[in-house]
């Protein structure tokens, strides 16, 4: 697993996430999109898991996905999608998209593993036009203390190497807001990705750039 300067590469957390990622998150990803409408992009696609659920108001995607084996995933579920989608290299601290250019931006399960979070919601506020939305499901930090120090124990130690890099113990909602976004609804829901894993805290929502 290796990230340098701006590539990324997870052969192994690719090949793992594909084959565990199961159908049960399918109405957390209804619930995500719904609302989306216009031009959106999409950060960290992964092998196009959500590209089933946009609705039919979406005038086309650009989703962006650093990792080889999963973009390549993606563009293959890009050709059966009912809407355009575009897939391309790139990261999300630094899109490859012009200012004020999408109607929403769609972040699902990626600010967790990105190395620079305020830098990649700063990308995202950029893209995004004025009153424009982020529509997110992520990992988040656990409100019970207990749970949390659990997870920044596992931060600390095996967890962001197997898992792609993900941190569980980021306040990704406070920082979604420190990132100059405004918090329309959000949900906590506890879910998890593949059994033995435990129950990991989620949070769903819409944010508004003003």
């Amino acid at each position: 697993m290796t990230q340098v300067g701006e590539k990324v590469h997870h052969p192994l957390f690719a090949r793992l996430y594909m084959r565990t990622a199961s159908g049960e998150e399918d109405e957390y990803r209804r619930e995500l999109l719904a609302g989306v409408e216009g031009r959106a992009i999409e950060v960290g696609a992964g092998h196009g898991l959500n590209f089933a659920f946009y609705p039919d108001a979406v005038e086309r995607v650009l989703a962006v996905e650093p990792e080889p084996l999963l973009r390549e995933a993606a563009r293959r579920a890009a050709a059966e999608a009912a809407v355009e989608v575009e897939v391309v290299e790139g990261v999300a601290g630094n899109l490859p998209a012009a200012d004020g250019s999408f109607d929403c931006g769609i972040a699902s399960l990626v600010l967790c593993s990105v190395p620079d979070q305020q830098r990649a919601l700063a990308e995202l506020r950029r893209v995004i036009r004025p009153g424009g939305a982020l529509h997110f499901y992520e990992h988040v930090v656990a409100h019970p203390r207990r749970w949390a120090r659990l997870q920044r124990l596992a931060d600390a130690t095996l967890w962001p190497r197997i898992a792609g890099g993900c941190h569980l113990s980021r306040d990704t909602e406070a920082a979604i807001g420190h990132a100059g976004f405004e918090i329309e609804r959000s949900r906590r829901l506890n879910y998890s990705p593949a059994p033995p894993v435990p129950p990991i805290p989620h949070i769903l929502g819409v944010a508004r750039r003003p």
